[in-house]
C-alpha cells in the first residue's frame, strides 16, 4: 500500500495527565495529585520528542496540541520547552497551529499571557455548560461567570479561541439548550465543539447510571431533536458543522484534529497518548503507557517510554480511513479510498447512495445530512463483509 499520510499532514500531541479534580463523565487518562515536578516533566517530554524526531527524519510539523487532563495546569516554561524541542526536531509549517486546552478558572486564566509568549496561538476552553447548576452536576470547578470571563481574556490574548460545550444533559429540554446555545453563539467565537453527553463505562456517571441513579437523560427522539437544532443554529450563525461535533467559521477548523480525521500521521507524547506513524509502507498505531509515574520513569531512565506498537494491516488502515474520514462533512477522496482497497465496498456504497445516506459527488465519498445522525450504522453497512484480517501483528518498542 502506498505511503499517503501526507494527505492528512503531520502533527504532535502532548498529553498532560493531571487535573484538579476528576469529572464524573470523563473517561480520559486523567489523574489528581497534590505535587508535580514540572521541570522533570519538561525534560521527559523534550527527550521523547527528540527521540521521535530521530525516528521520523525530516518532516514539516503542521500542529502541536496540548491535551489532557488539564494542560492549563502546566507551567508556561514546560509549554515553552515542548515547543522548543519540537522546533529542534522538525521544520515548523509557516502557519503552524499550537493549541492548548484550558479550564476557565481564574488561576489558570492568569497564565494565558505566559502560554502566548511560549508560542501557543490557539486555546480550547473546556466550558462544558453556561448554567451553574449543570456545571455542578458535571463536577466542574468553575462558574458560568468565570467561564465567560475566561472567554473574554482568551480572546484578548490569543488569535484563535475555541469553546467546548456538552448538551443532552440531565433534564435539559429543547428550549433550555436553544437559549444556552444562542448565548454561546453570541460570543462570536470562530470554533465550537458541541458534544452530546455520553455515559462511559469506568466513570462515576457510568456507575451511577448502571445503578439507576442518573435520571433525566434524554431519550432517542429528544437527543435527535437536540442534534438537529444544533446543526440549524450553528449553520445560521456562520459556524456550520465540519465534523459530527465540531463547528467553525470557514478556514477556522482545528488543523490538528483534521490530521486525525484525514488519516495523517501524528506523534503522541505523554501517559496514555496515542499516535499514528507511517514508515515506508508500514503504518503503526502507538499507545503510550497510561500510568503517569510509570511513563515518566521509563521516559527518563530508559529513554524509551515503553509504548505498545501495533502494525496495522491494509484492511485496518482502510477501515480507519473510512471511520475517521466520514466524520467530516467533506468526506474523503474516492480515489484514495479505492487506492487503499476500498473498491471491494463499491456495492455497499451503491446501496447506501440509493438510500440517501452517502453521496459520491465531485469525486468524494461523504455522508449526507440524512446519514449524519446515523453515522455508526452507515459505517457498519459500508464496511460489512470485510475480508479476514490476518496481517495484524504486535511488537513492543
Amino acid at each position: 500500500m502506498p505511503e499517503d499520510w501526507e494527505a492528512g499532514g503531520f502533527g504532535l500531541y502532548v498529553h498532560w495527565p493531571w487535573c484538579q479534580a476528576k469529572c464524573p463523565y470523563c473517561d480520559f487518562n486523567s489523574h489528581v495529585t497534590a505535587r508535580i515536578d514540572q521541570e522533570v516533566w519538561a525534560q521527559a517530554y523534550a527527550g521523547q520528542i527528540a527521540r521521535a524526531a530521530e525516528e521520523t527524519g525530516p518532516r514539516i510539523l503542521r500542529s502541536i496540541f496540548f491535551g489532557g487532563g488539564t494542560p492549563s495546569l502546566m507551567a508556561p516554561a514546560v509549554v515553552e520547552a515542548v515547543i522548543g524541542a519540537a522546533q529542534r526536531g522538525w521544520q515548523f509549517a509557516n502557519d503552524i497551529e499550537i493549541t492548548l486546552e484550558a479550564n476557565p478558572t481564574s488561576v489558570e486564566a492568569d497564565r494565558f499571557e505566559g502560554y502566548r509568549a511560549a508560542g501557543v496561538n490557539r486555546v480550547s476552553l473546556g466550558v462544558q455548560a453556561l448554567r451553574d447548576p449543570d456545571l455542578r452536576r458535571l463536577g466542574r470547578l468553575h462558574t458560568a461567570a468565570e467561564a465567560l470571563a475566561a472567554v473574554d481574556l482568551a480572546g484578548a490574548v490569543f488569535p484563535r479561541v475555541s469553546m467546548d460545550l456538552i448538551y443532552a444533559r440531565q433534564d435539559q429540554g429543547l428550549a433550555d439548550w436553544e437559549a444556552e446555545l444562542a448565548q454561546a453563539l453570541a460570543l462570536g467565537l470562530e470554533h465550537l465543539s458541541l458534544y452530546q453527553l455520553t455515559i462511559e463505562d469506568g466513570t462515576a456517571f457510568g456507575a451511577r447510571h448502571a445503578a439507576g441513579g442518573l435520571t433525566g437523560l434524554p431519550d432517542e427522539d429528544l437527543a435527535a431533536d437536540l442534534f438537529d437544532m444544533t446543526q440549524d443554529m450553528t449553520q445560521a450563525a456562520g459556524v456550520p458543522a465540519y465534523e459530527i461535533s465540531n463547528h467553525a467559521r470557514p478556514g477556522a477548523e482545528s488543523r490538528h484534529n483534521l490530521i486525525y480525521w484525514r488519516s495523517g500521521d501524528w506523534i503522541g507524547i505523554g501517559p496514555g497518548a496515542h499516535g499514528r506513524l507511517t514508515l515506508g509502507n508500514r503504518r503503526e498505531a502507538r499507545a503510550e503507557v497510561r500510568e503517569p509515574l510509570d511513563w515518566l520513569r521509563r521516559a527518563r531512565d530508559a529513554a524509551d517510554s515503553g509504548a505498545e506498537v501495533e502494525i496495522l494491516s491494509d484492511q485496518a488502515r482502510l477501515a480507519e480511513l473510512a471511520v475517521m474520514g466520514l466524520r467530516l462533512r467533506e468526506g474523503l477522496a474516492m480515489d484514495r479510498f479505492c487506492r487503499m482497497g476500498g473498491d471491494i465496498y463499491l456495492s455497499n456504497i451503491k446501496i447506501l447512495r440509493e438510500d440517501g445516506l452517502i453521496g459520491t459527488g465531485e469525486g468524494r465519498l461523504a455522508v449526507t445530512d440524512k446519514g449524519r445522525p446515523l453515522l455508526n450504522a452507515v459505517l457498519g453497512r459500508l464496511l460489512a463483509d470485510q475480508p479476514p484480517d490476518k496481517a495484524r501483528s504486535r511488537s513492543s518498542s
